[in-house]
Parts: C-alpha cells; structure tokens; sequence
C-alpha cells in the first residue's frame, strides 16, 4: 500500500474515532440543573373532554425505544414510584443537545404528533386505564 493511501485511511479512521466520541461524550457530561420527565395522575378517564377538548395519548403504542423517558416514568408510577424517568442534564452551553436524545424531544413529539392530547404545557396520556398528566419539570 502507498504511504499517501496509508496516510489518508489513517487521517479518516481518526477522524470517524472524533465523529463518534463527540457523540457519545456529552451523554455523560452532568453539569447544570437535571431535568425529568413526570407523570402525575388526574382525575377522569382516557377519553377526556375538557374545556380544551383534550383527548389522551395511549401509552401501550409508545415504543421505549423511542419514548424511553417517558415509558420510564411510567413504569415508575405504576410501581409505586414518584413518576420521574431518569434525569437529563442539558449542559452548559446548549451543544449536548445536538447529540443526545432528551425529554424534550419527547415531550415535542408527543405534542405535535398528538395535538389534542396537549393541555397547556402537559400532554395527557393514558396508561392501564389510568389518565396521567405528563410534564418536563427541573429540581434544581
């Protein structure tokens, strides 16, 4: 192999080893205040009509691979836990963002890909037959 051929792979493998620790590094950086995805319940049912006429998402098709945090706060307040998923850390400068899947990111497509479960700054969603109110909230 030619020295320029050798030089140039090695120059990309380099390159693609930065690409994929920049991706994976800001998961790990936990500075600033965290933030969670809760559930708390609320009175009613799953078909809810409301002054804003606000029906509920189904939580039984939401993947957990898609939705992580909020699947987690959901199992967490089925089994008797406060109703938080695992906490997310955005960072001091907004870059982790970019790189990482966040509550935000859930809670944002949830409400656009179910408008009428929105109910000012929650989205209801249902869960064995129980109706939940779900929020991104900061403990600081």
């Amino acid at each position: 192999m030619r020295r320029i051929t050798r030089d140039f792979i090695l120059g990309m493998a380099v390159i693609v080893a930065l690409l994929l620790a920049l991706g994976a590094v800001p998961s790990y950086l936990q500075s600033g205040d965290p933030y969670y995805l809760t559930v708390t319940p609320t009175e009613g049912s799953g078909a809810v009509t409301t002054a804003t006429n606000a029906t509920a998402v189904d939580a039984g098709n939401l993947s957990a691979q898609r939705y992580p945090y909020t699947v987690e706060a959901l199992d967490d307040v089925a089994g008797g836990g406060s109703g938080q998923s695992s906490a997310y850390y955005r960072g001091p400068i907004g870059i982790k963002g970019a790189f990482t899947h966040s509550p935000f990111d859930e809670y944002d497509a949830l409400a656009q890909r179910y408008p009428s479960a929105v109910d000012g700054a929650a989205v209801r969603v249902t869960h064995q037959g129980v109706l939940y109110r779900l929020t991104v909230t900061q403990e600081v």
